[in-house]
């Protein structure tokens, strides 16, 4: 077994990626990723987590987890979690890496005459995944929990030191990010914030108790589920038609769309790209992003940066690492229901 490093160290050229990609999606791959980890327990621990997430905690078996939301009393998105039982008196949250104390903060601020603690751990997390990624006894694993999305499935090993099932191979963050990507899994940071609303980014069936009793920020869940959760936009798939070369000529598969670029359908900005990357499926670049209801799926967009530059990156006819090719204002997309693999 090995000790999972910082896989930006690994060698990310383009044949690489393509091996990674692979078996993350067909095999098994571990990847590193940047969670933070929260525990709460005491007495009240169940009660109260179950009057500040979205997920019926209370009707979690030790061992078992699901994914929740911590909304604002208006219902708009603080964190999307997972909880995972441990204990009688004792629950772990996990969220993607930076929102940790954001976490830890919000369940504090409506902590008053409960008997619980909260307080981050200095876990860090191994993803397995891949059909064939096992939830072996790892040394340094604390927590293991099962993940499934959109049919991308694996384990992850949550703990002080997680190590990587022997047989099992690093891969890389881009790797990763073209999974996640052509699979449409949101990312704190990018596809959620603080302005996200649970229904735009169809959490709902996956978050959300709708039998269980009154939680901080229900009733906004709540109407618009009367209403047929109709939202202003929706997170959509976007898959790249403008471009017919591909990066193999390069020593990156890096995207050549930046997130921040806006979507353009009829001369009008309908919506802002999130996340993008190079996709070995379709061997153009794909990304997600929000996109105003009218869009009907399929159709094409265009993906241009904004008129302020105010994007992560260019938006152009190259992949990063390249020294040649024209450089473009923008490029044509096709808008795609999620998943898109």
């Amino acid at each position: 077994m090995t000790i999972a490093g910082d896989a930006s160290s690994r060698s990310t050229d383009h044949a690489t990626i393509l091996e990674d990609h692979e078996l993350l999606r067909t095999d098994a791959g571990a990847v590193p990723l940047q969670r933070d980890v929260v525990r709460v327990s005491g007495a009240d621990a169940v009660e109260y987590l179950q009057g500040q997430l979205s997920q019926d905690v209370a009707a979690l078996g030790v061992g078992e987890s699901a994914d929740s939301l911590i909304l604002t009393p208006q219902g708009k998105l603080d964190a999307l979690v997972r909880v995972s039982r441990t204990g009688d008196e004792e629950l772990i949250l996990d969220v993607d890496g930076g929102f940790g104390e954001v976490v830890a903060t919000r369940l504090a601020r409506f902590k008053l005459r409960v008997k619980v603690v909260i307080e981050p751990l200095t876990w860090r997390c191994v993803a397995l995944r891949g059909p064939h990624a096992a939830a072996g006894e790892t040394a340094g694993t604390s927590l293991t929990a099962t993940f499934s999305w959109n049919g991308v499935t694996g384990v992850d090993l949550l703990g002080e030191a997680p190590e990587i099932p022997d047989g099992v191979r690093l891969c890389s963050v881009e790797a990763w990010e073209s999974v996640r990507v052509e699979a449409g899994i949101p990312a704190m940071g990018s596809e959620l914030d603080e302005r996200t609303i649970a229904a735009e980014a169809d959490l709902l069936e996956r978050c959300v108790s709708f039998s269980k009793g009154c939680y901080t920020g229900q009733e906004l869940v709540a109407r618009l589920d009367a209403r047929g959760n109709r939202v202003a936009r929706h997170l959509r798939g976007l898959v790249v038609v403008g471009l017919a070369s591909g990066p193999s000529d390069t020593a990156s598969g890096a995207p050549i769309v930046a997130p921040g670029s806006e979507i353009v359908s009829d001369g009008k900005v309908v919506g802002t790209v999130t996340s993008a990357a190079w996709s070995p499926t379709f061997g153009r670049p794909v990304a997600l992003g929000y996109v105003h209801r009218t869009v009907a799926a399929p159709s094409v967009v265009e993906l241009r940066a904004p008129a302020d530059g105010a994007v992560d990156g260019p938006v152009d006819g190259r992949v990063d690492g390249a020294t040649d090719g024209p450089s473009v204002s923008s490029v044509a997309a096709e808008v795609r229901t999620l998943p898109l693999v």
